[in-house]
């Protein structure tokens, strides 16, 4: 069943009379308010009608036989969005505390049956399809967003397996081709993204049969953009490998190349980084800090905690802030069960209840009263004491963590 051309309208009135006046007055409203007009007299058939057909427009009466208006405009706003009318609410005289019922209820205007005229209809009218016509735009527009939206998470969640797995899951042994297990140098990682891509980074790269360089960043904020540099610092590492065994020279080429890069773009962005290198061959490491949390070195043999930064260790400045950076290299000595600690300064920059962050005091008291656990265990049992820390139970910033623990003398 098709209705002729025109808005569909549904009047739903049990009085004859007052349909009648309704269908007279629709015709005289103008050649931009042209109808195709249905008439029923109970609730019963106007339901029946909107399950049919699709109307744009309905003009119910609040009192019907066997139900209320109030009681149908309640089915028509369960049915789906796009096959729900406007709904104009024909009431009594002096029912306007019905007529702000229905109005609350979802009708889009009313109209006093008894008043009933040109300018009035005319009025309700416009007003109520333009009201669907805007609510119905809205709700395309909510779709769209909601559909976006939801393609941007996919797009996040695979961006975050992807950046994950460029993480190295595998680590050089040395010598090479023993086991993890058996392997002199031994690492442990801690990685821990707060979004679905995160701005901490790390490598691990072979240098020789008895070195290995590791570095590590953070980039500055959150999100894609954070993700994103991460991406371009990840490329430099690897294209300037050449240059590793030297850390200072190494961060110093990673920074002007960083800049250049980041020069051309309209947001500040910067990333602490650390680089070490561990020689097994001299038992000795080498390291470069660009305005990166100071390393940790643990001397179990000798229940020593050395905090490599301050003045005895000054770092450089962050990278990609200054073209000219220095970033001084610094050796220190190994010996067989040191552990060194890299890290993040999510692992440390977390709000307890009383508001006082963890702070690096703290971490430097946790890794010390661990001395001597294996690391693993150290690690995961730090992460632990950080979660009960914090307010929320957990970590505001993304947290990555990595351990090289010389197992046996050095080669």
């Amino acid at each position: 069943m098709n209705l002729p051309a025109g808005i569909p309208l549904l009047i739903v009135e049990d009085n004859p009379m007052y349909a009648e006046i309704l269908q007279r007055l629709l015709p005289t409203l103008g050649i931009d308010l042209r109808f195709s007009v249905k008439w029923v007299d109970t609730a019963e058939k106007a339901l029946m009608e909107l399950q049919q057909l699709r109307y744009d427009l309905m003009l119910l009466d609040y009192k019907l036989p066997g139900a209320d208006g109030l009681e149908v405009l309640a089915k028509v706003r369960s049915l789906p969005g796009d096959r729900q009318p406007a709904v104009i609410m024909l009431t009594g005289m002096g029912n306007e505390a019905v007529a702000v019922e229905a109005m609350k209820a979802g009708a889009k205007d009313y109209l006093a049956k008894d008043h009933l005229d040109v300018p009035s209809l005319m009025r309700a009218i416009t007003s109520a399809l333009e009201r669907k016509r805007l609510e119905a735009q809205v709700a395309r527009y909510t779709q769209e967003l909601r559909e976006k939206n939801e393609q941007m998470r996919s797009d996040l969640l695979i961006a975050g397996e992807i950046q994950q797995a460029l993480l190295p899951l595998q680590f050089p042994t040395f010598p090479r081709g023993v086991k993890e297990e058996d392997s002199a140098l031994q690492f442990v990682r801690r990685y821990l993204p707060t979004g679905s891509v995160g701005g901490d980074f790390f490598d691990v790269f072979s240098l020789s049969p008895t070195s290995v360089g590791v570095f590590i960043c953070d980039v500055m904020g959150h999100g894609v953009r954070a993700a994103l540099v991460t991406a371009i610092i990840r490329a430099l590492v690897e294209e300037h490998q050449p240059l590793a065994n030297d850390p200072g020279k190494f961060l110093a080429t990673i920074n002007c190349r960083l800049l250049a890069i980041l020069n051309q773009t309209r947001m500040p962005m910067f990333a602490s980084g650390c680089y070490i290198v561990v020689d097994l061959a001299t038992g000795t490491f080498r390291f470069a800090n660009a305005g990166h949390p100071a390393p940790l070195h643990l001397r179990r043999s000798g229940n020593q905690i050395l905090q490599l930064g301050g003045k005895e260790f000054s770092p450089g400045p962050a990278l990609g802030v200054f073209e000219d950076s220095v970033y001084p290299t610094f050796t220190r000595p190994l010996n067989a069960d040191d552990l060194l600690v890299l890290y993040t300064d999510g692992l440390f920059e977390v709000e307890g209840a009383d508001g006082d962050l963890f702070g690096p005091d703290r971490l430097h008291t946790a890794f010390r009263d661990r001395l001597q656990q294996p690391a693993p265990a150290m690690f995961d049992d730090i992460l632990a004491a950080i979660r009960r820390f914090a307010t929320n139970g957990g970590f505001a910033d993304d947290v990555c963590l990595i351990g090289l623990e010389i197992k046996r003398p050095v080669l």
